[in-house]
């Protein structure tokens, strides 16, 4: 979380993944606007959907100030949350939420680069689940890190950190 906080090492990068289309995209693809990253997987209980309703939130309060901001939502469970799933589940947050998805190494490999901590672990009657770090990652219009969202922010909040950047192009 250090790193993070502080801006101690590089967060975000390059990445090859796929979105909820199936079309490859790339960090280069998000270019030229603010992006909320958020990594999570569909399946789980409680903090990701309540993250998402919080982007969404913020970017319906915005308006069409939002237009300026791409929120991306990486899968940390590839196996489950294909393209065809990820595109059944994510309108129902944001017409304009891009999910991807990938092999295990390429998630892997964009999870490492944006310091996300994640792990398949075994739950009682035989289900698996994945416990990770939810932090809601903002980027700068050429990809570099801005700062985070600790889980559980409220729109309104994301709101005050977002907006001065909005002007700033």
């Amino acid at each position: 979380m250090d790193v993070l906080m502080w801006n101690r090492e590089p967060v975000g990068g390059p990445f090859a993944l796929v979105d909820q289309d199936g079309r490859p995209r790339t960090e280069a693809d998000f270019r030229g606007k603010l992006r909320i990253v958020y990594f999570g997987y569909t399946g789980c209980p409680d903090v990701c959907p309540t993250d998402l309703m919080e982007i969404a939130r913020a970017l319906t309060l915005l308006g069409d100030a939002a237009e300026a901001i791409q929120p991306v939502f990486v899968t940390l469970d590839p196996a489950r949350d294909t393209p065809a799933h990820l595109a059944e589940y994510l309108p129902s947050f944001h017409p304009r939420l891009i999910g991807l998805t990938g092999s295990a190494a390429a998630i892997r490999q964009a999870a490492e680069a944006y310091k996300v901590f994640y792990e398949r672990v075994a739950r009682p009657g035989g289900e698996d689940a994945i416990d990770h770090s939810a932090f809601i990652y903002l980027m700068d219009r050429a990809g570099g890190y801005l700062g985070f969202f600790p889980p559980g922010t409220s729109a309104e909040r994301m709101l005050t950190i977002i907006r001065p950047h909005l002007g700033k192009g």
